[in-house]
């Protein structure tokens, strides 16, 4: 008998897909249909391979072809998550980057958000998600506090939109509770709400995502490092010993069997300071090459120094990240940061 793809897709039309109510066919859940002589092979995209609608919506479209050619054909059901299928919401972006510390007030934050920034200034479509669940600063380093991420419908789901802003893809929790609100989660709350930024954002295609990680170690970082394809870590520092101690704890942390990230380096923030009106002048206020001898002793490649000035911090408080000026010190501080970052990555890849 001749059987067509017209006559299947009219069958799976009757396949509703419960979490939507909607069919298959119209929510985009069909990834292909293949048939050969009696017997037809159909590909069907789940959100997650383990949801219990999978085992339902299979047997129900097994049933839906059988019935409609008459029980006369031997049918076939494969089951892919988003992810296999390549519609997860990160399936569009290269390299993923997260940048960590040890420890907080190291500038982890700036460092993340002048990293985009000095990336996207390069060329590269990049995006920053701010995973910094409990205490988001990235709406106020782009000048978005308060504003709220429009939402739309692609291919049957509501996908949030991420902000545009100095031609940087930005999603951060702080869109969605108010600055002066405090978050008492426990893990997996925020390990979820963390799920959500990654896989309900529209990102689309990026050649880098940069993620700002919440300082130390613990629920989010197991979560990111388990789900989430990263290429590899950056981790930011300070010259004082208590800061570079906690780089150690950082760094093995990556560096464990179960959960191995890459790390691409260290960077060492409020390195010197170096006056505006002498520009040429550096003056290490908290020792020099300390970062430097600690990242070798680690082996960890270090990848520069950032320098303590006045308009770093000023930009960030403003919505105007530093290194939106390439041709500044700070600018070209990031910009080397930058490259350092992509030559990285280029060497992992080889």
């Amino acid at each position: 008998m001749n059987i067509s793809k017209n006559q299947i897709v009219k069958a799976l039309e009757e396949v509703i897909y419960f979490p939507k109510h909607d069919n298959i066919i119209n929510l985009k859940m069909v990834q292909d249909i293949k048939i050969e002589g009696n017997k037809i092979r159909v590909s069907i995209v789940f959100p997650s391979p383990d949801e219990p609608a999978v085992n339902i919506v299979s047997e129900s479209a097994r049933k839906a072809i059988e019935t409609s050619l008459e029980g006369k054909v031997e049918v076939e059901i494969e089951t892919l998550s988003e992810k296999d299928a390549g519609r997860d919401a990160l399936s569009g972006i290269k390299h993923i980057i997260a940048v960590a510390s040890g420890k907080g007030g190291v500038g982890k934050s700036t460092i993340a958000a002048n990293l985009a920034v000095a990336l996207g200034k390069q060329g590269f479509k990049t995006g920053l998600l701010d995973a910094d669940i409990y205490g988001p600063s990235q709406p106020t380093m782009f000048g978005l506090e308060g504003q709220r991420p429009d939402a739309t419908e692609i291919e049957g789901k509501t996908k949030v939109l991420p902000f545009e802003k100095h031609g940087i893809k930005l999603m951060s929790i702080g869109f969605f509770v108010s600055p002066e609100q405090g978050l008492v989660w426990r893990g997996p709350m925020a390990s979820k709400a963390l799920e959500q930024l990654f896989s309900d954002v529209y990102w689309g295609e990026l050649d880098y995502m940069v993620i700002d990680m919440p300082p130390g170690t613990g629920d989010i970082h197991l979560t990111i490092a388990q789900n989430y394809p990263i290429t590899g870590a950056l981790i930011v520092t300070t010259p004082q010993k208590v800061a570079l101690a906690d780089v150690s704890k950082a760094a093995t942390t990556f560096r464990q069997e179960k959960i191995y990230i890459p790390v691409l380096g260290m960077v060492e923030n409020m390195s010197y300071f170096t006056p505006a009106e002498l520009p040429e002048n550096r003056y290490y206020i908290f020792g020099k090459s300390y970062s430097e001898n600690f990242a070798k002793k680690l082996n960890i490649p270090f990848l520069g120094q950032i320098p303590v000035v006045q308009g770093i911090s000023e930009s960030g408080d403003v919505g105007e990240p530093v290194a939106m000026n390439p041709d500044s010190i700070e600018g070209k501080a990031f910009g080397e940061l930058a490259d350092n970052i992509i030559k990285g990555i280029s060497v992992l890849k080889n």
